[in-house]
């Protein structure tokens, strides 16, 4: 992968290891690139002879060497935590597996974990665990801003963490609570939006599949509310089903 000179960044368990030294260990490597680099990615990898597949092509890729599997990722499930070039311009430099290589920030592993809210798996903790860890080296604007739209699941998890630990909410700067609770309580004087949308599917692709196929819900992840076509939220939909069945097979 440094062979190829693609730029990429380092994340999932070893970027959490980095900032917040014992929470757990990396169970898999999680690559991170610019969308536009995950194609010469993988046909580089392939030119050296290792197996890849685009998983989901709206986000995921992966690669196979010697029955280890990389992630290779250039979105989120849910089309919001797109890589750009600002998870570049912020990553610190570290060594993984004896290797020099650059991690993804912390405001953006705090972002893309943020939004993972499903039954079999909640990154709700290592959100908390990054705030814990990472609150002075944060930058809370750049933060605040990545959530744009989104920012009531920022101010969620932020309330959580308070509730979490007590002894640590001043950690989060005031300024920063105070103006998503203010946005909370400009935001209840508003007007109610008139359309059914459901943004449920940002933060599960399961549990809400309910809302938006029987209940009226529009779909909050597609276009043009979200970045999702419906080729991708329908190829992201069939794997819930082939996953279990995985899982089952397994004993998981």
């Amino acid at each position: 992968m440094l062979r190829s000179g693609i730029p990429f960044l380092v994340g999932g368990g070893y970027g959490l290891q980095h900032y917040a030294s014992g929470v757990r260990g990396p169970k898999d490597l999680d690559v991170f690139v610019r969308r536009r680099d995950a194609r010469p990615l993988l046909e580089a990898l392939a030119r050296e002879g290792i197996e890849t597949e685009r998983t989901f092509p709206h986000w995921l890729a992966k690669a196979f060497i010697d029955g280890e599997c990389i992630d290779i990722i250039y979105s989120s499930g849910n089309g919001v935590a797109e890589v750009d070039d600002d998870w570049f311009a912020r990553a610190p430099s570290s060594t993984v597996l004896g290797l020099p290589v650059k991690l993804s920030p912390p405001e953006e592993m705090i972002w893309s974990k943020a939004f993972v809210m499903e039954r079999e798996r909640y990154d709700g903790a290592d959100v908390a665990h990054l705030v814990l860890a990472c609150h002075e080296r944060l930058d809370w604007r750049r933060l605040l801003a990545r959530f744009g739209p989104h920012w009531r699941v920022l101010l969620a998890h932020l309330t959580l963490f308070g509730f979490i630990y007590p002894s640590e909410r001043g950690r989060i700067p005031a300024e920063i609570i105070l103006e998503l609770t203010r946005r909370l309580a400009r935001e209840s004087t508003d007007p109610q939006p008139t359309e059914r949308v459901c943004r449920g599917t940002l933060l599960s692709r399961a549990q809400y599949l309910t809302d938006v196929s029987r209940w009226g819900y529009a779909d909050g992840r597609l276009t043009p509310r979200g970045r999702m076509t419906a080729d991708d939220v329908a190829h992201w939909t069939a794997a819930i089903e082939r996953e279990d069945g995985d899982a089952d097979r397994s004993g998981g």
